[in-house]
């Protein structure tokens, strides 16, 4: 009887990282030699004392052998072919196989990486175009921490599968269309000359103009009557509507280039730019006979779905869905997307549910692409409760920051001295960092508690923690007095497990990119540098009696985890600092 152990076709191109691939070659022989194939791989250990790998393949195999686990597990260590890697391999408790690594191959590996400015990291053979929507703020207000996670994960995202290969095109899907588009314009032809300085508080301009549009009902009819004008392309109320969209936009850009992230003017591509497009969606929709009349609105019914999808209101207006299927159909039919990702709360998963399965229907999309929400939670204060000022109202994204980079710089001047304008750049970076970081650090899918105090200690899974190892380094390079030639020399278990740590970097880019859940990569950096700081405390590195190779060896494996900190933050868009 043959068993399925390898789908080798699908299972090579997910394991990317050498060492579980090598790895799981050398199983599939020895359980190729005793007649076995089934679906099971190796895996890392949970506690390092038990070796570097797992494999628990021979529990699953008993019932169908009908053998005890430990026999199996014996009979697959007795059939592994001759190898470089193992240097030792235990059959444990009810029949784990332990597997430590040879020093030699960690030596050989860790010189590999450390001459390679990716550190071993490939890049996809198969790269995808990939369209990542993210922040997507509302035009009629300033950006408020609402917008903070969707801005941050987007980004990350879209740095990792650049870095990864993929050719990734952002979209910032702006909202700015509709009704209340209609009141500030006539707020905007109210002030006249006056607009201009009023627009500079973008906030207030709206809290005013709402204010006059909840308290005047002459006012409120002729907003309605400018969102009629607006919609059928009249020349004045375009112009202002103009006027107000460029100034609200440079609002966020200021926002992005203090956050540090990469959406730029070209990546805007807004809810009014599918405008004339979503007369065709009705169009396709009929003709696909999806299309059902309900109450006066037109809606999809979806098999399995107890509410339909309306895409047009009684009253012939349109809906978010209707743009999110024509901006789905622009981006599968202009921009040849493969993956599009939308970074959005998850407070929208049964909308984008709905509009997902209607893509598909109308066939805008094939299996080939695939449509993913990245949901993530809300941001609380530290009592639970959804973040707000002290008055209640919402906190603007401008000012979290401006406090970010405010509270580092009364941190980091307790430590150091620094000039004005060095310390200005340190307190950014040290800010914005561990607001980013923070966040990244959460599983996307939880609520997030903002808590200043937690986010800027030096101790724990912190920015702050990993940007001061980096510095560390950086400071054991600025006192080697000598010529670094890259060496390795692994003979205490503490830089053999460094090592490894260091060489599993890509497995963990990998699966990143496959859950979209950035928090795998900041729970590696703790691991790395904490295992670093260990490392460093128990390895001297610079002290005289250091023989030469040794020192040299030790500076390699300092120099590595420096080069993968510093790939790691680019990915999460967060800087790293020289000194601190």
């Amino acid at each position: 009887m043959i068993l399925r152990v390898f789908d080798i076709k699908n299972l090579w191109e997910k394991i990317n990282m050498e060492i579980k691939k090598s790895l799981n070659r050398l199983f599939q022989e020895a359980l190729t030699k005793i007649g076995i194939d089934e679906n099971l791989t190796v895996s890392e250990t949970t506690k390092p004392e038990f070796g570097d790998y797992q494999f628990n393949g021979a529990m699953a195999l008993a019932k169908k052998l009908k053998k005890a686990p430990r026999l199996i597990a014996q009979d697959i260590i007795e059939n592994l072919p001759e190898n470089k890697m193992i240097k030792t391999l235990e059959i444990a408790g009810a029949g784990f196989i332990n597997i430590r690594l040879k020093r030699e191959f960690l030596e050989e590996n860790i010189l590999k990486l450390s001459n390679d400015k990716r550190l071993l990291i490939s890049k996809t053979k198969d790269p995808k175009r990939v369209v990542v929507d993210y922040s997507s703020p509302n035009m009629a207000k300033e950006m408020h921490v609402g917008h903070l996670r969707s801005t941050i994960i987007g980004d990350s995202l879209a740095n990792l599968f650049e870095f990864l290969g993929d050719e990734v095109i952002r979209q910032n899907h702006i909202g700015d269309w509709g009704t209340q588009f209609g009141m500030l314009i006539a707020y905007l032809e109210e002030l006249g000359d006056n607009a201009n300085r009023s627009l500079s508080d973008i906030e207030e301009f709206y809290k005013k103009a709402k204010k006059r549009f909840d308290s005047d009902k002459e006012f409120a009819n002729l907003s309605r009557e400018y969102v009629v004008k607006l919609q059928s392309g009249d020349v004045k109320c375009l112009e202002l509507w103009e006027k107000f969209i460029d100034k609200s936009l440079s609002h966020c850009e200021e926002v992005y280039s203090k956050l540090g992230v990469k959406l730029k003017r070209e990546d805007v591509k807004a809810e009014s730019s599918y405008n004339e497009e979503l007369p065709k969606i009705i169009e396709d929709l009929e003709k696909k006979g999806l299309l059902v009349e309900s109450q006066g609105a037109k809606c999809v019914f979806i098999e399995g779905e107890e509410n339909p999808l309306i895409v047009q209101k009684s009253d012939g207006g349109y809906l978010y869905a209707t743009t999110d299927l024509a901006a789905i159909r622009f981006r599968v039919k202009e921009l040849k997307a493969k993956r599009i990702s939308y970074v959005v709360d998850a407070r929208q998963s049964e909308h984008f549910k709905q509009v997902f399965k209607v893509a598909k229907m109308a066939g805008y999309v094939d299996d080939e692409v695939l449509l993913e929400h990245i949901a993530f939670g809300v941001m609380l204060d530290k009592n639970g409760k959804p973040f707000k000022t002290r008055d209640g109202g919402t906190v603007k994204l401008i000012s979290l920051l401006e406090e970010a980079v405010k509270r580092a710089k009364k941190s980091i001047t307790k430590r150091e001295e620094y000039l004005e304008d060095e310390l200005e750049k340190v307190a950014q970076i040290i800010g914005i960092g561990a607001v980013k970081y923070s966040d990244l650090s959460i599983n996307r899918e939880s609520d997030y508690i903002f808590d200043w105090d937690k986010m800027l200690n030096l101790n724990g899974n912190t920015s702050l923690y990993q940007q001061y190892a980096y510095a560390r380094i950086q400071s054991i390079f600025r006192k080697f007095d000598g010529n670094f030639i890259p060496t390795s020399k692994l003979e205490e278990e503490i830089e053999q497990k460094l090592a490894l740590k260091l060489l599993q970097f890509e497995d963990i880019l990998q699966l990143a990119y496959k859950e979209a859940k950035p928090h795998y990569i900041t729970t590696y950096l703790y691991e790395l540098t904490t295992m670093f700081m260990k490392f460093y405390e128990s390895c001297p590195i610079l002290k005289d009696e250091i023989e030469s190779e040794i020192k040299l060896s030790r500076l390699t494996l300092a120099k590595a985890v420096g080069d993968t900190i510093k790939i790691a933050f680019k990915i999460l868009g967060i800087g790293v600092l020289d000194k601190i």
